[in-house]
């Protein structure tokens, strides 16, 4: 093996170890923001999202009726 890739191997594995033996030691895991208000979170920005988009379809003034049934008048016959 070439001493470069050897030597980068190397300190690759160290890195690895040295991060499992730092998560060994912790032994409580201590719940962090996330853990603690991320559901939270996460659903005051959902309902937020669709009451304002419905605030903003429901008011913008758009029809939103497809159908030209009542709202096409002919014009007048010319002979």
């Amino acid at each position: 093996m070439i001493p470069v890739a050897r030597a980068a191997l190397s300190l690759t594995a160290r890195g690895i170890q040295r991060t499992a033996v730092r998560q060994a030691h912790h032994g409580k895991h201590e719940p962090n923001f996330h853990d603690k208000y991320g559901n939270l979170v996460l659903i005051g920005g959902a309902t937020f999202f669709a009451s304002v988009w419905g605030y903003v379809l429901t008011k913008s003034g758009i029809v939103w009726g497809l159908s030209p049934v009542g709202r096409v008048t002919p014009k007048e016959w010319r002979e």
